[in-house]
């Protein structure tokens, strides 16, 4: 009899307690749903929400270290902690909102433009302005709706990211629902390719978490990997950084093996051929964001053209772009290379002449280079390296 007085005398605050868990579920659901239409209303193509379990990545990530395929990016060894437990880089995350933004600008003749041994090839997503302040500004807006939503339910940590910290942002989006990591290792989507931006925000707050997890329909295909100028795929899913385009362009800060300067062509900054031969983008949906379209003529310059720029130049019409992030030294060191690549011509091999002697140790390296590549047209030329025996 006790024990039934005791559920008699205690059954309204657990009913309280019920329709509180209860209400605060619904909230949270509520609140789910409302971050979908903030996000498109910033310009977010996509929205998914997923928890921060990453320990199933620890071991392939460990292997890709260990195999040295990170290069120069010591960066990536420091803080696996972190990335592999979103909690300790933001203390109590438990759910990840992942975000992407198409960047393709409309009508860059991309292909024309990289089969034009004379012109400049910058990566589609470089061409208008970085693309980290303008995702970071959206996701620190949406953050915003979010910690004012929620407050009234509890109190609110959380952080937004876009590719600035230790944060392993593709299998966050995959795990939330974005799309599936292809061959190339780029996150796919098939209603929209692969030309997106990635961000998130990992907070505290409980939200429902995506339940379905995009089929990987990458098939039989194996285009991406045999495209490859420099053969960087060692396998399926797997790169190999210091073979890598955009690796050797961007990332690296010293002289470009000879091995791959050929096969470099005319790629100054980054490369998309992975993804311009990948048949998932014929879904691929143009920007609407004018930051992301073209400035200063860089999707479609001259090698030439750009080789003359003085610093200032370079530092005037970069401004605000993630080409500035390599700096001068480097720029001329991408577009040395390009020259040499070019079809010979005496406008050319002067122009590298005049240019040498004034030039830093490394550009004058690669100065050197293409002007031999210039004037022993002969010697010319590897545009993609054979492939090596894959598993």
């Amino acid at each position: 009899m006790r024990f039934a007085e005791d559920g008699r005398k205690y059954a309204p605050e657990l009913y309280r307690i019920s329709l509180f868990v209860m209400t605060q579920s619904t909230s949270f659901t509520n609140l789910a749903q409302q971050i979908s239409v903030w996000a498109a209303d910033l310009g977010f193509a996509q929205v998914g929400i997923c928890d921060t379990d990453l320990r199933v990545q620890k071991e392939p990530l460990q292997t890709w270290l260990d195999s040295g395929y990170h290069g120069d990016m010591n960066w990536l060894t420091e803080n696996l902690d972190k990335r592999l437990h979103p909690e300790r880089l933001v203390e109590g995350a438990v759910r990840s909102i992942s975000v992407r933004m198409n960047y393709l600008p409309g009508d860059t003749r991309h292909i024309q433009v990289l089969k034009n041994p004379t012109k400049a090839y910058v990566s589609r997503y470089a061409l208008g302005r970085d693309y980290h302040k303008l995702m970071r500004k959206r996701l620190a807006q949406l953050a915003d709706k979010i910690r004012v939503a929620a407050e009234p339910l509890m109190p609110v940590n959380q952080r937004p990211f876009v590719d600035s910290a230790p944060v392993l942002e593709r299998p966050l989006a995959v795990k939330a629902g974005l799309g599936w990591a292809g061959k190339h290792t780029l996150v796919i989507n098939r209603e929209a390719g692969s030309w997106f931006f990635l961000g998130e925000i990992l907070t505290n707050v409980p939200l429902p978490t995506n339940d379905t997890v995009a089929a990987d329909l990458c098939g039989e295909c194996s285009a991406c990997l045999k495209v490859c100028p420099t053969d960087a795929f060692p396998r399926p899913y797997e790169l190999d950084a210091r073979r890598c385009i955009s690796y050797l362009t961007i990332e690296h800060k010293g002289s470009i093996p000879e091995e791959f300067r050929t096969a470099i062509g005319n790629r100054v900054f980054g490369c998309d051929d992975c993804q311009a031969i990948c048949p998932w983008n014929k879904f691929a949906h143009f920007t609407q964001e004018d930051d992301f379209k073209p400035r200063h003529g860089l999707a479609d310059s001259d090698l030439l053209t750009l080789f003359q720029w003085d610093e200032q130049t370079f530092l005037r019409n970069t401004e605000g772009s993630a080409i500035r992030r390599i700096g001068y030294e480097r720029w001329l060191r991408n577009l040395a290379v390009g020259l040499g690549n070019a079809p010979s011509a005496p406008s050319v091999i002067a122009v590298l002449e005049q240019r040498r002697d004034a030039a830093t140790p490394l550009v004058r390296e690669h100065i050197e280079w293409a002007l031999q590549q210039q004037k022993n047209p002969q010697l010319r030329r590897q545009r993609k390296l054979p492939r090596r025996n894959q598993e």
